[in-house]
């Protein structure tokens, strides 16, 4: 191989004759390789290549072969991988990866700490280059970033693969022990990447694995060894309690209904918590208002908001985050049957409004509302629900942010300067009284479910949940229908469920702990 690579360097033969395929696939995969991720800053216009300060002591480790190699190649492109063999005798496999320009800072325009988001995409195309060709234990250099090259080789290398009689098992990471950063920032993006990735499992899995019953089991094993208190509620309870809108859904589905309640508790106790609530609604059919056929299949992700709450919230019981957490899921199928809600049907929330349902498959606001309403009752500093809950929603951003619907400016720049920092953003939609009127303005009832008008699914939606917070508590609305997937084109993100907004939710609560907001 050696004598091989010398001739083409010899030859100065570029990519287009003898390219990338021949450095990747040379040598055949073996299990009990090694591999090395490095990184390479490149500028097209100067078309210059500068090492990372990894690279270039790895470089001069190896009198000056990875620089050489990487002259076989014409253009180093950002986001992409070029492996090459045996330089030295640790590592059988380099994988060098194209960072873009250095220090490209924040991006205005397109909302995102860029340097960050292309050491996600870099780690990510490394480590899964090296794992295409059997290497099984990977060190990954900090590439400028060591927590967010943790959280893209930890994304980037995962699959969903619960429901596979063989299971592939995923490289071992590790931070390569030439970096000089710190290994708790690498540690810090491995547990908010880990977290992502089980909100992926939650949502990806079929909805007979993962009743409101099994994301209870699988909730109290997830926080096993933790310090959060767990509740479970039954339906007995919720009668007490009077959630009649939250029961209205479940009431169609043979599945009992469960509302989880999770208390994490690191800061002042005088404090009042921050708040999550995660709509869960296991599978949705739209009840007697059923769903086309076509892609029902990915309504067993409607618990994505679910999902990624209790990820979250995971990820800073594992930082040992000091703060005052409480998150509540109310968790339910929304089905067809006998005893299902119709539409037209009345029902009074937890709050005293009554609501009248005139599409049952606007069922995830029904059981939210009662969340909403019980959250207030722990005066809690913010409550942020985060839900799957409008296809209008990813008709007007697509998969490019969630929309967030707030009364506090303040929490919003916070939110959207969280998702700059984890590249997976936010955009602000209306709360005006113009949709308020549509959801209001009734003469038997106090609310409907939908609005009167055409147009807007999202934003009345958003208004019919703002009648369940009182005026004076920080609320904020996070729809996520456009960002959980299945599509996705995030490059460190497979196919299937995103897990998204998870980072977000870690660092929007996370930077609260260290600044202001």
């Amino acid at each position: 191989m050696a004598v091989l690579l010398k001739c083409i360097r010899f030859l100065r033969l570029s990519p287009t004759h003898l390219p990338y395929k021949l450095l990747s696939t040379c040598s055949p995969p073996c299990t009990d390789r090694n591999g090395l991720v490095l990184g390479v800053y490149s500028d097209e216009c100067k078309e210059e290549l500068i090492l990372t300060p990894t690279a270039e002591k790895y470089n001069k480790s190896v009198d000056g072969q990875l620089l050489n190699s990487l002259t076989l190649i014409e253009k180093i492109k950002e986001g992409k991988s070029y492996v090459f063999w045996c330089l030295d005798k640790q590592y059988q496999a380099v994988a060098v990866v194209g960072l873009g320009k250095k220090c490209q800072g924040y991006d205005k325009l397109e909302m995102l700490e860029k340097d960050k988001e292309a050491v996600r995409v870099a780690a990510s195309a490394g480590c899964k280059s090296l794992q295409e060709i059997g290497i099984r234990t990977i060190c990954l250099e900090d590439l400028g970033d060591a927590e967010a090259a943790g959280e893209g080789g930890t994304l980037g290398l995962w699959k969903f693969q619960e429901c596979k009689t063989k299971q592939e098992c995923p490289p071992a990471v590790n931070l390569y022990s030439g970096s000089d950063c710190n290994i708790e920032l690498f540690r810090t993006g491995v547990i908010k990447a880990n977290a992502q990735n089980f909100a992926r499992q939650l949502t990806d899995m079929p909805s007979n694995l993962m009743t409101p019953t099994i994301f209870t089991q699988r909730v109290e094993e997830a926080f096993a060894g933790l310090d959060v208190c767990i509740q479970v509620h039954d339906e007995e309870w919720a009668k007490k309690k009077h959630m009649n809108a939250f029961l209205a859904v479940t009431q169609g589905s043979c599945e009992p209904a469960k509302f989880i309640e999770l208390d994490y508790n690191k800061g002042n106790s005088d404090d009042g918590p921050y708040t999550l609530v995660g709509k869960g609604v296991t599978f949705d059919t739209g009840g007697i208002s059923l769903k086309p056929a076509s892609k029902m299949d990915e309504m067993r992700g409607d618990m994505g908001g679910a999902a990624s709450c209790v990820a979250a919230l995971k990820a800073l019981a594992c930082l040992n985050t000091q703060a005052n957490i409480k998150v509540l899921i109310p968790l339910t199928e929304n089905m067809p049957s006998g005893k299902a809600i119709k539409p037209g049907d009345v029902v009074r929330a937890m709050n005293g409004k009554s609501i009248c349902i005139n599409n049952t498959d606007a069922e995830g606001r029904l059981i939210l509302a009662d969340a909403l309403a019980y959250s207030c009752y722990f005066k809690p500093k913010w409550v942020m629900d985060v839900a799957t809950l409008t296809g209008a929603m990813r008709v007007a951003l697509g998969s490019a942010a969630s929309g967030v619907f707030t009364n506090s400016d303040r929490l919003y720049q916070c939110l959207e300067k969280a998702g700059a920092v984890t590249g997976d953003r936010v955009w602000r939609m209306p709360l005006w009284n113009h949709y308020k009127k549509q959801i209001c303005e009734n003469t038997g009832y106090d609310l409907c479910n939908i609005g009167n008008a055409p147009g807007g699914g999202s934003c009345t939606a958003a208004a019919f949940l703002q009648e369940f917070m009182p005026p004076k508590v920080d609320w904020l609305h996070v729809d996520i229908a456009g960002v959980s997937g299945p599509e996705s084109n995030i490059p460190y993100l497979g196919k299937g469920m995103t897990g998204r907004p998870t980072r977000t939710i870690i660092e929007f609560i996370d930077s609260q702990t260290r600044t202001f907001c």
